[in-house]
């Protein structure tokens, strides 16, 4: 049951946290910024949030300690990993196929790294 809740938990976070994402990336794509940086900005926007609500409510243990900067340093590492793959993936669809191309895979992409970052957090960041 808690397995649910965390996944549940999770799911919820990453679809405000895609959302928030994708639009930023979006935005500052269509008004010119390139499409790396756009994609990093939107990331790390999306991530102070993200951090903050799996901390707070998806992975909260009742009577667990707050989160730190051990927490945190986890974090970074992995938010690190995935924006990189994610950039990678988004500057190469825009080269190949023009940014609207990347502004529809970007979310498919993302939704696949959120998968992996589900045992991520679940298991190294948030324990």
């Amino acid at each position: 049951m808690k397995l649910l809740k965390q996944g549940f938990g999770y799911g919820v976070v990453g679809g405000v946290q895609l959302g928030l994402d994708w639009m930023i990336f979006v935005a500052l794509t269509a008004a010119g910024v390139a499409t790396g940086g756009a994609n990093v900005i939107g990331r790390a926007t999306a991530a102070m949030l993200g951090f903050w609500l799996n901390g707070k409510w998806t992975f909260a243990e009742n009577g667990g300690k707050p989160l730190g900067m051990q927490h945190f340093g986890r974090y970074v590492i992995t938010w690190l990993s995935m924006t990189a793959l994610s950039t990678c993936i988004v500057v190469a669809t825009s080269r190949a196929q023009g940014m609207h191309a990347a502004w529809m895979v970007k979310p498919a992409a993302d939704l696949v790294l959120a998968a992996l970052g589900f045992t991520i957090s679940k298991y190294w960041i948030y324990r």
